[in-house]
């Protein structure tokens, strides 16, 4: 009876954690990590950030581990829409970009944690309960090489560095379908919004970012780091 109260106890108390990253084998090994430490309850996990919205909504996790660059939609961009569907989330971003530029989009943009997917084992589990404790959390390898540069992490009121900055948030979910390739017709499908509405962010983004073609679009999604080569 005692085994069982405690392992009750243990259940109760463990942080329920989601993962979203659209890589199959990393996704496994982070939750293969996680499931073997009894502080932790892996709760569910998706390749796909739109999906993982919606599930994360029904399975109200205490913390989202998510990554940066996915295809369709960039973690930075979800993080605004995970907030709406479930506010107590706290989330990590768990990614290989470590340049100041990707430390303060998340930021600013609501994350409570960031986190090389280069730091030890260990420091994962450490992220994870910070944050749960209501902290910010940002890896040492990460924090001393901004404080190496001199830098510091940016405001909101602050003016942006990042292009991408200049776009509303509709507009950065059509760009990242337009520099996939995705014609007018599949960007409003996938959006749930008209043609008419499609092409007219389109143009807007195009105007707003000098770039023309879907090429074009493309580089800059990978200088950005929301696509991956």
């Amino acid at each position: 009876m005692t085994t069982t109260t405690t392992t009750t106890m243990e259940a109760q108390s463990a942080i329920r954690i989601y993962l979203v990253d659209d890589q199959t084998m990393i996704r496994a090994g982070f939750k293969s990590l996680l499931s073997k430490d009894p502080r932790f309850e892996v709760v569910g996990d998706s390749g796909d950030p739109r999906k993982a919205i919606g599930a994360i909504m029904s399975v109200r996790p205490d913390v989202v581990l998510l990554d940066i660059s996915m295809p369709g939609l960039s973690g930075i961009d979800a993080i605004p829409q995970i907030r709406r569907n479930h506010p107590r989330a706290r989330i990590v971003m768990l990614t290989h970009h470590e340049g100041e530029s990707f430390v303060e989009q998340a930021m600013r943009a609501g994350a409570d944690g960031y986190l090389s997917k280069d730091s030890e084992p260990g420091e994962l589990a450490l992220a994870i309960e910070s944050v749960h404790r209501g902290n910010l959390y940002v890896s040492p390898r990460i924090a001393a090489w901004l404080v190496h540069r001199g830098q510091r992490p940016q405001t909101a009121t602050e003016a942006p560095k990042c292009r991408l900055d200049v776009l509303t948030a509709r507009e950065r979910e059509v760009f990242q379908l337009l520099a996939l390739g995705k014609s007018n017709k599949e960007v409003a499908k996938a959006l749930a919004m008209s043609l008419g509405t499609a092409k007219k962010h389109r143009e807007n983004l195009q105007r707003k970012l000098d770039c023309h073609s879907a090429a074009e679009l493309a580089l800059l999604a990978i200088r950005e780091g929301l696509l991956e080569t």
